[in-house]
């Protein structure tokens, strides 16, 4: 007689069965609960803290257990053998067509259901809680109030990295892709995901290089100014040189002049039919690069690895100018009348159009 065997006729047993009875008990009790026709999975979530009979009274009610005193046996029967780890909390999905011990190991070995989603680098905090309202995780409304609280929160004050009085966590959420427990998805859930993998990714590079940095930025600085560049770079090639001319222009005391941080301060997104108008960009706002100088108060989006890095190590040139022609590609200007003649050039190019507002736009 197998080891396997003799623990379940012996667990069997101690419960008031015979052998032959044990053994017939056992193979009715934990076949699924459905035996024919189609069953649809359900998820099942596990609460953390969750005992066995906790565990066995949820399946039983969501009809896919057919016995809680074998779901017991099964149990006592992990302890017989020494097994490893325990009951795992998480969502699961579960059928009514699977047996016992196969609903019972999944949950012990954890495998947990997920959702998935996908934030794009330079989105910002209003398109993520679009994104996550489309998916039906939660509100939009929901997400930006987690977001406006989290910097009072208690789950800030354990993460030690981020910077102090920190106004906004936008731009600390990380562009990527994730994975999160599916069944009740909640903002906080989500943001200590995204800080985590900021932590885990982006941290260590600012680490790593900020000895070579030659604005020598803080963390907030480094992000908030990653973030202008990321949303000014569309050619990758470009991201560097982008970052050359604002690390130029913070030297020299010049303004930022990037279009994309107006577009934040307006929440729009301008387009050649619709480009920012003079009003807008007089319009006084702490968003506003071409009012004030240095940097805006916080990121305007969440800038990707290469911007961060871009953001680090800027390539040396001398352009203190760009434009933005309509293919993505930038003119690069070093002086204020070459720059003007680009701006003429691109203006002369696009027929019927109106004239854009440049990103970068000199201050005179």
């Amino acid at each position: 007689m197998s080891m396997m065997r003799k623990l379940l006729l012996f667990t069997l047993i101690t419960v008031g069965l015979g052998s032959w009875q044990a053994t017939s008990w056992w193979a009715r009790e934990t076949k699924p609960a459905v035996l024919s026709g189609k069953s649809t999975p359900i998820i099942v979530t596990i609460e953390p803290g969750s005992s066995s009979q906790m565990i066995a009274d949820r399946l039983s009610e969501s009809r896919v257990l057919r016995s809680k005193s074998a779901w017991q046996v099964w149990t006592r029967l992990q302890g017989f053998k020494n097994r490893s780890g325990g009951f795992q909390a998480g969502s699961y999905a579960v059928s009514p067509q699977e047996s016992l011990p196969e609903i019972a190991d999944k949950i012990w070995t954890g495998q947990v259901v997920t959702k998935g989603f996908t934030i794009p680098e330079g989105w910002n905090l209003r398109q993520m809680a679009a994104h996550f309202e489309e998916k039906k995780f939660f509100t939009a409304e929901q997400f930006l109030n987690a977001v406006q609280q989290f910097p009072n929160s208690p789950a800030a004050t354990q993460m030690s990295w981020l910077p102090k009085n920190l106004p906004l966590i936008e731009g600390f959420l990380f562009p990527d892709t994730y994975e999160i427990p599916a069944g009740s998805v909640t903002p906080e859930q989500v943001i200590q995901q995204m800080l985590d993998r900021f932590k885990a990714v982006a941290l260590p590079i600012y680490q790593a290089n900020q000895n070579q940095d030659p604005l020598k930025l803080d963390l907030l600085q480094w992000v908030t100014l990653a973030s202008i560049v990321e949303k000014e770079a569309v050619i990758p090639k470009e991201r560097s040189i982008i970052s050359g001319v604002f690390t130029n222009r913070l030297k020299t005391g010049m303004s930022l002049g990037s279009d994309p941080t107006v577009e934040y301060a307006f929440g729009i997104i301008q387009t050649p039919e619709k480009p920012l108008t003079l009003t807008q960009v007089r319009t006084p706002s702490p968003y506003n690069t071409y009012i004030n100088p240095g940097l805006p108060p916080t990121p305007i989006a969440s800038p990707g690895l290469a911007s961060l890095q871009a953001t680090l190590t800027p390539q040396t040139t001398d352009a203190l100018y760009f434009v933005a022609r309509y293919d993505g590609t930038h003119v690069f200007s070093r002086g204020l009348a070459e720059h003007e003649t680009a701006q003429q050039q691109i203006r002369d190019r696009v027929d019927g159009q109106p004239s854009p507002t440049p990103s970068a736009k000199p201050k005179p």
